[in-house]
C-alpha cells in the first residue's frame, strides 16, 4: 500500500544525532541524520530521533517538527559499541513502548547502522511497521579494507547485516559502492535499495567565510599567515587513517621546502587513543611536528571557517561509504585529495571537485599535494569547480528522495491530521 506518511522514528541507537560530529563515534551518520530529519519536517513528515541516553532519559526538541528522544537502556554511561548488541533488547524495548503498541505513534521506523536496526526490527514486525533500513558503513567493506593491524568486524555483525538487508521493506544506501557490496557481499534483495546520497549545507559551507575567519582561526592554531593549510577532517583512528596524512606532510617537506601547516580535526574514537598518541610520535619522527596542528573536534562553524581558509582537504580513508567532509570541503571551494575508493568516488568529482590517488604512498600523495600548492591558477579554478559540483547535492533533495522511499512502503503524509 502507498500513501502519506506523516511521523517517522529515525533511530540511532549507539550514537545521538545531536552529538558533535568528530567527537566518541559521531561522524557524518549524525550530521546525515540531523539534516535530514530537518529538512523532512519542513515537509510536513514529524520526525522522531531516538537514541540510546548515556545519562536520564529525555526528550528535547531541536527543530520545528523535530523531536530528540534519548531511551535509557543497560544503565546509565556510555557502553562501548562492541557491547551495545548486549542491550539491543532492552534498547528496542523502550523504542516499543515510545511507539506504543495499540496505535503506533509511527508510519515507519528507519534504522540507522546496523546496531539500530539489530534492535528495532523485531519492534517493526511486531506492530506490522514498514521497517527502512540504513548502513552508513558495512562490516564487509570495512573488513575488505582494513588498515594494518586493524581487527576484522565481528561475525555477528556480518551476519545481522545480512539478516537485516533481507528483511528490511527497503534499503537507502548513500552511494554506488555501497549498494555493490550489500548486493554482491551482503545478498542484499537488489529490488529493495535505494541509492540516495547525502546532501551539504552549502550556506554554511562556503567560500564566503574565509574572509572573516582567515585571521581569526590562524591565531588560534598558531599559523602564519601565508602558510598553506592542509586539513585532515573525521574521528581519529586507523581507518580514517590520519597517519598517512601526516607522513604526507613530511614528504611534501622533503619535495620541496613547503611551509605547509597539516591541521587535523577530530577526537580519537573510543578505543583508539593509542593509535591518536601513536599520530604525535610519527610526526616528531618524521620532523614535522612543529607542523602538526590537532584541533581536536570542531563545531559545524568552525569546521566550516576550517575547510572556507583551508588550501586542500586530503581524505586518506581506507574505506568510506560516501565521504561527506568531501562534499564539505567542496563546498567550502577546497578541492580534494582523497583515496580511489568505495563512495569516494562519487563524493569527488576527479579533476572537478579534486584529485583521487590510486596508492597509499606518500609520496605519491605529496606530488598530488604539490600539483596543485604549485599551480594558482589551476588551484582557483579547481575551487571554483568544487562549489559548483558541491551545490548539485542538497538536504532537500536528500529529504524529498527519503519522502519517494516511505511513500513507495505505506502510510506517508504532508498533514499530520488525525495521526495519534
Amino acid at each position: 500500500m502507498t500513501g502519506t506518511v506523516h511521523r517517522v522514528a529515525l533511530v540511532s541507537m549507539h550514537s545521538s544525532p545531536a552529538a558533535l560530529a568528530g567527537s566518541g563515534d559521531s561522524g557524518g551518520m549524525n550530521v546525515s541524520l540531523l539534516a535530514t530529519a530537518t529538512e523532512l519536517a519542513a515537509r510536513g513528515v514529524e520526525v522522531d530521533l531516538v537514541t540510546r541516553t548515556t545519562g536520564s532519559a529525555a526528550v528535547t526538541s531541536l527543530a520545528d517538527g523535530v523531536e530528540l528522544h534519548e531511551l535509557a537502556a543497560g544503565g546509565p554511561g556510555v557502553i562501548a559499541k562492541d557491547r551495545l548488541g548486549e542491550v539491543a533488547d532492552e534498547f528496542g524495548e523502550a523504542v516499543a513502548q515510545l511507539t506504543g503498541r495499540a496505535s503506533p505513534r509511527y508510519d515507519i521506523i528507519h534504522a540507522h547502522y546496523w546496531l539500530s536496526g539489530l534492535a528495532t526490527l523485531p519492534v517493526a514486525l511486531e506492530l506490522g511497521l514498514p521497517f527502512v533500513q540504513s548502513f552508513h558503513t558495512l562490516g564487509a567493506m570495512k573488513n575488505a579494507n582494513l588498515a594494518p593491524g586493524q581487527t576484522p568486524e565481528p561475525e555477528r555483525r556480518l551476519l545481522t547485516e545480512m539478516y537485516l538487508a533481507n528483511q528490511a521493506s527497503a534499503i537507502v544506501a548513500g552511494s554506488s559502492a555501497e549498494v555493490s557490496s550489500l548486493i554482491d557481499a551482503v545478498r542484499a534483495p537488489a529490488d529493495r535499495v535505494w541509492v540516495i546520497p547525502p546532501g551539504v549545507d552549502v550556506d554554511l559551507f562556503t567560500p564566503m567565510r574565509a574572509d572573516a575567519a582567515e585571521s581569526r582561526v590562524r591565531r588560534e592554531l598558531g599559523i602564519a599567515a601565508g602558510r598553506p593549510i592542509i586539513a585532515v577532517v573525521g574521528r581519529v583512528q586507523p581507518l580514517k587513517d590520519q597517519e598517512l596524512a601526516i607522513r604526507v606532510l613530511a614528504e611534501l617537506h622533503a619535495l620541496r621546502d613547503s611551509a605547509a601547516v597539516l591541521v587535523v580535526a577530530g577526537e580519537a574514537t573510543p578505543g583508539e587513543a593509542g593509535y591518536a598518541a601513536s599520530l604525535q610520535s610519527t610526526a616528531a619522527e618524521l620532523g614535522v611536528l612543529a607542523e602538526v596542528r590537532f584541533a581536536g573536534a570542531l563545531s559545524r562553524e568552525r569546521l566550516a571557517d576550517l575547510l572556507a581558509i583551508a588550501t586542500v582537504t586530503l581524505v586518506p580513508s581506507h574505506s568510506e561509504t560516501f565521504g561527506l567532509v568531501a562534499l564539505e570541503s567542496a563546498a567550502s571551494g577546497t578541492p580534494v585529495i582523497a583515496f580511489r575508493g568505495g563512495g569516494l568516488v562519487e563524493s569527488v568529482s576527479a579533476g572537478v571537485s579534486g584529485l583521487l590517488v590510486d596508492s597509499r604512498d606518500p609520496r605519491a600523495w605529496a606530488q598530488a599535494t604539490v600539483s596543485l600548492l604549485d599551480d594558482g591558477a589551476g588551484l582557483q579554478r579547481l575551487s571554483g569547480f568544487a562549489r559548483h559540483y558541491a551545490e548539485g547535492f542538497t538536504w532537500a533533495a536528500t529529504a524529498t528522495a527519503l519522502i519517494g522511499v516511505y511513500a513507495s512502503l505505506g502510510r506517508v503524509g504532508g498533514s499530520a491530521q488525525g495521526r495519534p
